[in-house]
């Protein structure tokens, strides 16, 4: 299986065969502290939770997947394909001190930088170079995959650290499903906008209405770029809201997932 289930104790989370070289992790809602509706494992620090919570929920996901918290870099998402180069003096940013600039990616090259990008519906990347020693992190919605931050992010580390896109492993995880994203005309035109005709069977029309397939389009703009191995994801987050935070389920009383990576070892 490309993705396999890990627990401790209640924890879980996810992991990707493709991205076996570098620490990382997809979570899941189980195996933290939060209490009422964000029990138990959330990650955002935007939700109405407590500082505390969040930490110690970092400490309980660091532990078990291998970063620390103070490594941390997130995101200040705004459904964009701004991709940011970070490394060792922006650790800390989200969880101690604020994010100092929209993105909604993150890209380094440095060891002890953990990159961490957020959902609840909306599509989890992430990126290893094995080769060049790089990770990368993509948060992205309809707006994003229309604008092709999974492209962009691999356009960036080709630039910034000379990556061959062929030597890249992907792997996109768990967000809604083509069974459950419906939507106006809005999102399939913004796709074939985009991506021309190859959007076409990520799109199944239903009357006035669209199911749009996110996993699909954004593994097309990564075979675009010649990524040479993707791995997918077969979970839908709105299928299964007791395990994963669904913004369409629930609202804006949620938490939010984190999907994180960090370079194994200091590159050679």
């Amino acid at each position: 299986m490309s993705f396999t289930v890990h627990r401790d104790g209640a924890l879980e989370y996810l992991r990707a065969d493709a991205l076996a070289g570098a620490i990382h992790c997809f979570s899941t809602r189980f195996g933290g502290v939060s209490t009422g509706y964000l029990k138990s494992l959330n990650l955002g620090v935007h939700r109405g939770d407590t500082p505390e919570n969040v930490e110690k929920n970092y400490e309980i996901l660091g532990a078990a997947v291998g970063f620390r918290p103070e490594n941390l870099v997130f995101t200040h998402q705004i459904h964009s394909d701004i991709v940011r180069r970070v490394g060792a003096a922006d650790r800390g940013e989200g969880l101690a001190r604020p994010v100092p600039l929209d993105c909604d990616g993150l890209i380094t090259d440095e060891p002890d930088v953990a990159l961490a990008v957020f959902s609840a519906d909306c599509t989890p990347i992430l990126l290893h170079d094995p080769v060049r020693g790089a990770v990368g992190a993509v948060h992205a919605g309809w707006r994003g995959t229309a604008a092709g931050i999974a492209a962009k992010a691999v356009e960036a580390m080709t630039r910034e650290f000379g990556s061959d896109p062929a030597d890249l492993h992907a792997a996109i995880g768990p967000c809604i499903g083509q069974c459950c994203f419906e939507t106006g005309p809005e999102v399939p035109e913004a796709m074939r906008k985009a991506l021309g005709g190859a959007a076409e069977d990520a799109i199944r029309p239903a009357g006035e209405k669209y199911y749009v397939n996110l996993k699909e389009l954004n593994r097309l703009w990564l075979r675009r770029c010649g990524v040479g191995r993707i791995d997918v994801s077969p979970d839908c987050t709105h299928c299964q809201p007791d395990r994963f935070w669904s913004h369409r389920h629930t609202g804006f009383e949620r938490g939010a997932q984190a999907a994180i990576i960090q370079l194994s070892a200091r590159k050679e």
